[in-house]
């Protein structure tokens, strides 16, 4: 592995393989930058579907690389999106991966959420999907 010369960087890349490798054997890829797409687009869906605390309790426990694409393009102001459907936030996802031609976005978000059940505190799990609508939340693990 490369170093950047800053244990800093170079943990946080580590972190954040981790976490690709980790959400690539639960989807049985081999590509990491789909992986990086899949879990970047669901993270974006899940945060503009939290509250402004919400977001920043979640952000707090993502690695840090994987917290700035958490927070890239985010506007405060305009979320908490009120999507109550399986479906609406499904559509969220799957307008982030357009460029991948036949993603299952079911199996994407589950998958994601899988990841940060197991790499996130059991509370702020359990924050998060309190927050959700009971179609959303049945896509957790």
């Amino acid at each position: 592995m490369a170093t950047t010369g800053l244990d800093v960087f170079d943990t946080t890349v580590q972190k954040t393989n981790e976490w690709l490798h980790e959400l690539m054997g639960e989807l049985g890829w081999q590509d990491q930058h789909r992986a990086y797409a899949a879990l970047r687009a669901t993270l974006h869906a899940l945060r503009d579907r939290l509250t402004v605390d919400e977001v920043a309790q979640l952000g707090a426990q993502l690695p840090m690389l994987v917290r700035g694409f958490y927070y890239e393009g985010w506007d405060p102001s305009r979320t908490p999106l009120r999507e109550r459907h399986r479906e609406q936030f499904l559509t969220h996802v799957r307008q982030e991966l357009r460029g991948d031609p036949a993603p299952d976005v079911e199996a994407i978000v589950r998958a994601v959420f899988a990841v940060l059940g197991r790499r996130v505190t059991r509370g702020e799990v359990e924050d998060v999907r309190h927050l959700l609508p009971a179609e959303i939340r049945d896509l957790w693990p």
